[in-house]
């Protein structure tokens, strides 16, 4: 494919919760006929637990141990679209292996459209935990600005999904990847 490089065999999606990364990764995937893997989802099974389970018994930190595995796993395969946990860019190592494997493409969404998601979402009390003392509405808001410089420097790739469906957003990802 024209416009790729090196690190084209991978597509890494980034982005907070709710934005909708393993939606558009799937729909990705099956675009490009590669696999897809979500790296929440590769961290529950291997532990046998949810992550906010594992957030209770082993904390925040055994569960960021747990993803940074999970994800150079996942980065050093071939024809992979790995949708992360919105937090996994803040480790060094993991923006190091997610920058020298992947194309990566960060997902966004305002604040109010990403606390409407997770109030919408019948997944998101049950599997992920609070990440602040508040919780809620502010607890989008303080982790969307601490991590959007984060977010901003890693990604080769930006898309604003609040207005877009999943398939167009898959769309522009295809198209600012092959250009």
């Amino acid at each position: 494919m024209s416009g790729t490089t090196s690190r084209a065999g991978v597509v890494t999606l980034i982005g907070y919760r709710c934005t909708g990364k393993t939606t558009v990764g799937r729909l990705l995937a099956a675009r490009l006929g590669w696999d897809f893997a979500d790296v929440d989802d590769r961290v529950e099974a291997g532990a046998g637990k949810t992550v906010a389970d594992i957030f209770a018994t082993e904390g925040e930190a055994g569960f960021r141990d747990r993803e940074s595995a999970a994800l150079a796993e996942l980065c050093a395969r071939e024809r992979c679209v790995i949708a992360t946990g919105g937090g996994a860019v803040m480790r060094d190592a993991n923006r190091r292996h997610i920058k020298a494997r992947a194309f990566v493409v960060w997902l966004t969404a305002t604040p109010d459209t990403l606390w409407a998601r997770i109030q919408a979402d019948p997944t998101t009390a049950a599997r992920r935990p609070n990440l602040t003392a508040s919780g809620g509405e502010a607890e989008v808001r303080a982790l969307v600005a601490a991590r959007e410089p984060v977010y901003r420097a890693l990604a080769d790739f930006t898309v604003a999904g609040d207005a877009l469906s999943p398939e167009a957003v898959a769309d522009a990802i295809l198209a600012a990847w092959t250009g």
